[in-house]
């Protein structure tokens, strides 16, 4: 019995303590100005001189299925199927 009554006012405790909760409501800022005047920056601005990519060698595969030139066998047997 002392069991179920403190399980009981563990509960309606914990219901309390969530009614009073406030939400949270997070505002941010609408506008910022930066001014970039005032950042100074030092260094030298300019490109490189030189850009150049090396060329890579050409790779030539073989082409495992054999060559073939003439497809009339097949193209004759997708004809008769259409008949």
């Amino acid at each position: 019995m002392k069991f179920f009554i403190f399980i009981l006012f563990i509960v309606s405790f914990q219901a309390l303590a969530q009614t009073s909760k406030k939400t949270v409501r997070y505002e941010y800022k609408k506008f910022e100005k930066f001014d970039f005047d005032e950042i100074g920056v030092e260094g030298e601005a300019g490109s490189p001189g030189d850009l150049s990519i090396t060329p890579r060698a050409r790779n030539e595969f073989r082409n495992k299925l054999p060559e073939r030139t003439n497809f009339n066998r097949e193209m004759k047997k997708a004809v008769e199927i259409i008949r």
